[in-house]
């Protein structure tokens, strides 16, 4: 028996960070059988069946969720000099504003939202600066009620049309992912693993899957990769599943990577922020563990490598909390303790994030760079040159700070500089929607022209280790 759970709420915002919820859960069931339909009558029926659980629970989705950033509004400020720059930046620093980038490049728009009760001082600051500014999107809102009407869609005939527990062309749940790597385990014993490596602050079960060629060899050289450690980047735990199924079911293909390398997955690092952005708060980012007077630290500003020192916000309200002491969540310490655990045999480590077209290595927390990066900087490339020629795309690549801005208390400077993985790296898959939310149909070509890149750096990794 399959359920889904269809989490619709009615959210009414007063002050930024104060949220007035009520909640519908839609519950609907059917058989998924692993044998034909069957015949006449009963495949009417269940057809009938299927139809009449759609129109529930879309007609619930539709009634409810509207609501849920009603008359947000999205811009793009072309901020064209060092002055303009500066003044994103220190604008970013404005907790009621919700800024998806700030890209350096001089001819790269800033992505701001802006909740209703500021977009007229928004718009009159703006204007007295002079800044040129498009708005992208009139109300996220009402963008955001289409795109989860098309998900739980496309997520229904994924449960009905495939044997596997996710697919291509929906985002899926937690349990549907964790779903999906028991099958895996169980379809290939000899190759796949799947190991519960601890708990959420909520209590979900994080899982790791570990992927070989089933020759028994053991101390081999490993791939680590993460996805998901900020909540709303939802294309970033598809890249990650997509990884997984073609290591795992296109093995013939891939044999070269799993060779002399094992892979090691975690595909969601922080589920219970990746669960509230399906049922509560699209766009929320952290974890949910309660610090100070809000909920949720920054998972990628709390590991315990410079923390604090620079791009991390001290109020437990922003978006860019360090967290309470470093370590403080139960997420990050189930990264540091596989990161640790790999000291020595860990190669290459990944971190699959969104948005913004870039392939970034350390160090995160100073414009300086690490003695070896132009090793890390030619991995990175040929990840760049591989989805360019494929498909056009154009990378950005450098060190976190050089390329974006300095943020420390990341994974990537932690796996680098503490459990001593040789290749560090975060892939910053490109946006869709507007940023963050990626429509269905762009799942499956961005995730195989991220598979592209992936599979250009492995090489190259395994070339030099």
């Amino acid at each position: 028996m399959s359920i889904f759970v269809a989490d619709i709420t009615h959210t009414s915002s007063g002050a930024h960070s104060s949220w007035y919820k009520r909640k519908l859960r839609v519950i609907v069931q059917f058989n998924r059988r692993s044998e034909p339909e069957p015949n006449g009558s009963k495949r009417c029926y269940h057809k009938m069946l299927l139809k009449s659980c759609l129109l529930l629970l879309l007609c619930g989705v539709v009634a409810l969720s509207a609501t849920n950033y009603d008359g947000y509004k999205i811009y793009d400020v072309n901020a064209r000099n060092n002055f303009e720059k500066q003044l994103m930046l220190r604008l970013s620093q404005n907790e009621e504003y919700d800024f998806f980038d700030l890209p350096r490049e001089a001819d790269a728009a800033t992505r701001i939202m802006v909740q209703p009760k500021d977009q007229s001082s928004f718009e009159d600051m703006l204007s007295h600066f002079n800044l040129d500014y498009t708005i992208v999107d009139e109300n996220f809102g009402a963008t955001l009620e289409k795109e989860q009407l098309e998900n739980q869609s496309q997520r229904l005939m994924t449960a009905r049309s495939t044997s596997r527990s996710v697919g291509f062309t929906a985002f899926h749940r937690f349990a549907e992912i964790n779903a999906y790597l028991d099958e895996l385990a169980k379809a290939y014993p000899s190759r796949v693993s799947v190991q519960t490596v601890g708990k959420s602050y909520e209590g979900r079960y994080l899982k790791t899957i570990t992927i070989t060629n089933g020759d028994g060899k053991t101390g081999k050289n490993v791939v680590f990769l993460d996805a998901g450690i900020h909540a709303r980047e939802w294309i970033a735990h598809a890249g990650a599943l997509y990884v997984i199924h073609q290591l795992a079911e296109n093995f013939a293909a891939n044999a070269d990577l799993l060779k002399n390398y094992d892979w090691v997955i975690l595909p969601v690092v922080n589920p219970d922020g990746y669960e509230y952005t399906h049922s509560t708060t699209r766009l929320w980012r952290k974890t949910r563990k309660p610090a100070g007077t809000c909920s949720g630290t920054d998972a990628n500003r709390n590991f315990d490598f410079h923390w604090g020192e620079v791009g991390a916000s001290s109020s437990s309200c922003a978006d860019t909390f360090k967290g309470v002491t470093a370590f403080s969540e139960p997420e990050t310490q189930i990264v540091r303790d596989l990161l640790l655990g790999l000291t020595g045999r860990g190669k290459f480590y990944l971190t699959l994030h969104s948005y913004g077209n870039y392939l970034l290595y350390p160090w995160g927390w100073t414009s300086a760079l690490p003695s070896d990066w132009k090793i890390i900087d030619e991995v990175a490339q040929a990840g760049a040159d591989a989805i360019r020629s494929s498909t056009g795309t154009r990378y950005s690549v450098g060190s976190s700070t050089n390329v974006l801005y300095a943020a420390a208390g990341g994974s990537d400077d932690y796996a680098f500089g503490v459990a001593g993985f040789p290749i560090s790296i975060t892939m910053e898959l490109p946006a869709g929607g507007t940023g963050f939310n990626p429509t269905t149909a762009q799942i499956l070509p961005f995730v195989t022209e991220t598979w592209t890149g992936i599979r250009a750096m492995a090489l190259k990794v395994i070339d030099k280790y």
